[in-house]
């Protein structure tokens, strides 16, 4: 018998004459997620398996696993020939040796001569003979030995399912261009997004020398920590700085949120068009803060001539937003006391729900088509 990791995919199923592609996009993620770690991954009719892995790995190569999209759960078990002896052997290695369990059996291979009621019978009727602290419970056992045997003249053998990040895999649903600012809720957004699939590049503003190298570090860490999730990513950087002094200079000092966004949002369709992203994402939340008002994204929207802009996290509360910022692992760096970009020559009191006609009626003071240009000539792009 050998030890392996069983993984079980999620909505691939659903598929029909397309599942060959997403389970090949789900196979090279797997690959990248477990680089640098000695492994070999086989796919056995509807399941993959982990085999021929260092066994002091087991706990980093379930660390990386958790963030791969599209796994449904997965488990430590082991695979054995599907003759009974072999699959009680096996179930024996992986039983507790006291208190109450059951045997759950599954029959892919239909050739098998016990039907799954008989398997289980037979399997968990040895062990109780051989472990006398055991007891069957079929209703509300202790733990379950789960046995599946595969058409392909072996058995897997498993006491444990964990479950796994769900969804679809990253790649199998275009591509998008996130604006990540350094705070909690746009690194949650992103998550979202690449969950359904999508491939995930990000695009940041920030306003050096008013905000500091830090600031920007902070940003290359959430990417990092994004890219963990989303197969790597590229972080495109961008400065507006002189933008914001030219609204500065010249607007109503209320607007300057409102109009900075509008800025943003050109410069980030501009950058995905070129990248080949086909939306624009961001970590807007209806109602949190002045800017993300109806309004104000009506505002924003209204400057974005080519792309959907998506904002998954738009009905969500700041609690539900902080409670998954921590399960993904941003958490801890987005409350970095770093300021980004929107904090600069901040308005006491900044419009909440802007007019368009005002808002056109500031942005006319601004050479807005040269600010672009010198806003994209600052651009890097970082590959993580």
């Amino acid at each position: 018998m050998e030890k392996v990791i069983i993984i079980r995919y999620s909505e691939m199923h659903l598929k029909g004459k397309n599942r060959g592609w997403f389970e090949r996009v789900f196979s090279v993620n797997m690959e990248k997620s477990l680089k640098g770690m000695r492994h070999e991954i086989r796919r056995y009719s509807g399941r993959y398996l982990v085999e021929n892995f260092d066994e002091n790995q087991t706990e980093k190569i379930f660390a990386a696993l958790k963030k791969v999209f599209g796994i449904h759960s997965y488990s430590v078990g082991l695979k054995t020939p599907a003759d009974l002896d072999s699959i009680f052997a096996a179930a024996n290695a992986v039983c507790d040796k006291s208190g109450t369990f059951k045997v759950e059996s599954h029959r892919a291979d239909k050739t098998f001569p016990l039907n799954s009621m008989q398997i289980s019978a037979h399997i968990g009727g040895r062990l109780l003979d051989s472990n006398p602290q055991l007891k069957v419970d079929v209703h509300d056992p202790q733990f379950v030995i789960n046995v599946d045997i595969r058409e392909n003249g072996t058995a897997l053998v498993f006491n444990k399912f964990f479950k796994g990040a769900g969804g679809m895999p990253v790649g199998t649903s275009g591509k998008g261009l996130l604006l990540i600012s350094g705070g909690i809720d746009s690194p949650v957004a992103g998550h979202m997004i690449a969950k359904r699939g999508m491939e995930i590049d990000c695009i940041h503003f920030h306003s050096y020398p008013y905000t500091n190298m830090q600031a920007r570090e902070k940003v290359e860490e959430l990417a990092e920590k994004l890219s963990a999730y989303t197969c790597g990513t590229k972080l495109n950087i961008v400065s507006v700085t002189h933008i914001q002094e030219e609204i500065h200079k010249k607007c109503n000092g209320d607007y300057m949120v409102t109009l900075l966004r509008r800025f943003m949002m050109r410069i980030a369709e501009r950058v995905a068009l070129k990248s080949g992203a086909q939306c624009l994402i961001t970590g807007e939340s209806l109602a949190q803060v002045a800017s993300q008002t109806i309004e104000g994204m009506t505002s924003s929207n209204s400057v974005v001539q080519k792309l959907p802009v998506l904002r998954p996290l738009c009905g969500f509360d700041k609690d539900e937003i902080i409670e998954r910022s921590r399960d993904i692992g941003t958490y801890e760096t987005s409350i970095e006391p770093y300021e980004d970009c929107c904090t600069v020559f901040l308005p006491k009191h900044p419009v909440t729900r802007p007019k368009m006609s005002d808002v056109l009626a500031e942005e006319e003071k601004l050479d807005v088509e040269k600010l672009i240009e010198e806003a994209l000539s600052t651009l890097e792009v970082i590959k993580i």
